[in-house]
């Protein structure tokens, strides 16, 4: 199962990378007309109006209150799982630990019975573990889901005026990216939209 840490990092990524928001396209009359007159020109095939914007992840991650809310909530309950699976580790140990120190003084079935109580706690644990992990990673892809819907209704709402062609996702050192035009960063008014949405959700609940 995937850590929490390694959820965040990863989280917010993923979504806007899977769903790379495609905020509209040129016709294709458009598309051949401009092609058209270029090839008369004897130039290259250029669309004044096919822009493509980018968000900066770590920068909306970092300002984007729903996803920081849901992100300490997330890692909360990861160590509330933790916790109690470790404590229940350890009482198991003591159990284990107890039995050795007594083996000697019991009798062969005493000791066999004990043997399988351990055994089937150790099972039931490791069950119990297995069922909490599940649970956990159902409200990951649940929030995962979640953080999809919005960022695709915003953008939606965002880019209404078709803007821009495509608008990308960014991160230093893991993006596709190679080169980015600082003009053509709109992280800033899209965390202001979506912190904006956000507080405005909250008021109506």
């Amino acid at each position: 199962m995937r850590t929490t840490k390694q959820f965040v990092k990863s989280g917010l990524l993923a979504v806007l990378t899977a769903g790379t928001f495609i905020a509209c396209q040129q016709s294709n009359k458009q598309g051949n007309s401009g092609e058209a007159a270029a090839a008369k020109d004897g130039g290259a095939v250029t669309n004044s109006s096919f822009i493509i914007a980018y968000v900066d992840i770590d920068t909306v991650e970092a300002h984007y209150d729903y996803f920081k809310e849901k992100k300490a909530e997330l890692e909360k309950k990861q160590q509330a799982i933790d916790n109690e699976l470790n404590a229940n580790v350890r009482a198991l140990q003591n159990e284990a630990a107890d039995f050795q120190r007594r083996a000697s003084s019991m009798t062969q079935s005493e000791g066999e019975a004990t043997q399988r109580a351990l055994y089937n706690k150790q099972q039931q644990l490791e069950g119990k573990a297995q069922n909490m992990r599940s649970q956990y990673a159902e409200q990951e892809n649940k929030f995962n889901e979640d953080l999809q819907k919005r960022l695709n209704d915003f953008l939606t709402k965002f880019n209404a005026d078709k803007r821009y062609a495509y608008i990308l996702s960014y991160r230093t050192g893991a993006s596709n990216v190679l080169y980015k035009d600082e003009k053509y960063n709109i992280t800033n008014e899209v965390i202001k939209g979506l912190n904006e949405a956000n507080a405005e959700a909250s008021q109506k609940k």
